[in-house]
C-alpha cells in the first residue's frame, strides 16, 4: 500500500488536533483522559502540577484541581506509572500487571522480601489507605541501588506492588501517594489478552498523538514500540517513517494559543517535536542554573500549529505572583502573536489566582 503523503504543516495540525489543543475541547477530566490516552502526573510545583496544567490547557478556567482528585477517588480514573487513565481502560493493563515484575527484573527482590510485601498488604487491609510514611521498613534485602532510590525500600516496595496490580493510588496526602488494595479500588473488568491489549493500546496511543514515528522508541514510558496500526505516512522534508491515524485526515483545523506543560501530550516524543515543529526544547530543571538556556521550567508556547517560543516563569504563591522572567521568541513575534501570548499568560495566571509580574 502506498504511504500517505503529508506536508509538515498537515502533520503538525494532525498532532495538535489529536492532542485536543485546537478548537475541539473535551467535556470533563475523564473524557480528556480517554481521548488523549493518559494525563501525566508530575508534582513539580514550579508553575503548576502537570496533571492540573494539562487539564487546564484543554478544559479552560472551569477546571479545578479537585476535579482530578475526585475522579480518582470515585474510581473513574486509575493511576499507573505516574499516568492517569480512564478506569474503562483497566482491562488493557491487567495482563501487563501480572508480568510486570518478570519484565523489569524485580521478581527476585520482591521474592526475597515476600514477608515485607505481605506485611504492607495486611496493614492496609486492616487499617485502610496508607502513605509511605505510615509503613515501617521491614525489608531483609535492601533495594539494589546506590543512586536516587538508595535506602528507599518502602517506596520501592509500594511501587512494585502498585505496578504488579496489588496496590492502587486513591489520592494524595500532600505530595505523598495514598495507597489502598487494588481489589478494593479497581473496577471488576475482564482482562484483555496481552496481544490484543497491545494492539488496542497502540491504536489508542496513535489516536491520541495523531501521527507518530514508526519506531520502537516512539513512547517507551507508555508502550515499548507500537503494533503497526493506522496508515503508513511520509512527511515532505521530514526524514523517517511515520504512522498516521486515518480518522485525523482531512479534518478542519482551528488553532489557538496555549502555554503548555513540559509534560504535555504534544511534547511526549522529543524527536517528533524537533522534526515536525522544528522546535528546540529540553526541560532544564535538573541542569545547573548557569547552563540553562530557557529557564528552570520553561513552558512551550503553542500558537496555532506552531511551537513558537518558551515562557520562563514560576508561581510564587506566598506573594501571589506569577513571575515571568522572560519570553523566548524562536523568531520575533508579530503584534498578533505577542498579544495572544500575553493574553494566555494572563488567563493562566488568573486560573492559578496569581497576578502577573515581569522580571
Amino acid at each position: 500500500m502506498t504511504a500517505i503523503r503529508l506536508t509538515r504543516q498537515e502533520a503538525r495540525r494532525i498532532a495538535v488536533r489529536a492532542a485536543l489543543l485546537g478548537a475541539d475541547r473535551p467535556d470533563d477530566v475523564v473524557g480528556l483522559a480517554h481521548r488523549i490516552a493518559m494525563i501525566r502526573v508530575e508534582l513539580t510545583n514550579t508553575v503548576a502540577p502537570a496533571a492540573d496544567h494539562i487539564c487546564w490547557s484543554r478544559l479552560g478556567s472551569s477546571y479545578r484541581a479537585v476535579d482530578t482528585e475526585r475522579a480518582l477517588s470515585q474510581g473513574l480514573l486509575f493511576e499507573r506509572g505516574w499516568m492517569l487513565r480512564p478506569m474503562s481502560d483497566l482491562g488493557l493493563y491487567l495482563a501487563g500487571m501480572r508480568t510486570w515484575a518478570d519484565r523489569t527484573n524485580t521478581r527476585g527482590w520482591m521474592r526475597d522480601n515476600a514477608d515485607f510485601a505481605r506485611s504492607i498488604l495486611d496493614r492496609i487491609a486492616d487499617e485502610g489507605p496508607k502513605t509511605s510514611r505510615d509503613i515501617p521498613d521491614e525489608a531483609v534485602a535492601p533495594w539494589p541501588s546506590t543512586g536516587w532510590n538508595k535506602n528507599r525500600n518502602v517506596t520501592q516496595m509500594l511501587d512494585c506492588l502498585h505496578m504488579a496490580g496489588e496496590l492502587a493510588v486513591v489520592g494524595r496526602a500532600g505530595r505523598l501517594r495514598l495507597w489502598d488494595l487494588a481489589e478494593r479500588v479497581f473496577a471488576k473488568v475482564p482482562e484483555v489478552p496481552a496481544d490484543e491489549a497491545r494492539r488496542i493500546r497502540s491504536e489508542r496511543l496513535l489516536g491520541a498523538c495523531g501521527i507518530m514515528r514508526d519506531s520502537i522508541a516512539v513512547s517507551p514510558t507508555e508502550l515499548h514500540g507500537i503494533v503497526p496500526v493506522g496508515e503508513s505516512a511520509t512527511i515532505e522534508g521530514v526524514p523517517g517513517k511515520w504512522r498516521v491515524d486515518p480518522d485525523q485526515l482531512d479534518r478542519a483545523f482551528e488553532g489557538r494559543t496555549v502555554l503548555l506543560s513540559p509534560f504535555d501530550r504534544l511534547m511526549t516524543d522529543h524527536q517528533r517535536v524537533a522534526k515536525l515543529f522544528e522546535f528546540d526544547y529540553s526541560l532544564e530543571m535538573y541542569k545547573p542554573a548557569s547552563t540553562r538556556v530557557w529557564g528552570q521550567f520553561a513552558l512551550p508556547i503553542l500558537h496555532g500549529d506552531r511551537l513558537v517560543g518558551k515562557v520562563d516563569a514560576r508561581s510564587d504563591r506566598d506573594s501571589g505572583r506569577f513571575i515571568v522572567h522572560a519570553i523566548h521568541e524562536d523568531a520575533p513575534f508579530d503584534r498578533a502573536t505577542r498579544s495572544a501570548v500575553d493574553a494566555e499568560i494572563e488567563s493562566f495566571a488568573g486560573w492559578l489566582r496569581l497576578r502577573v509580574t515581569r522580571g
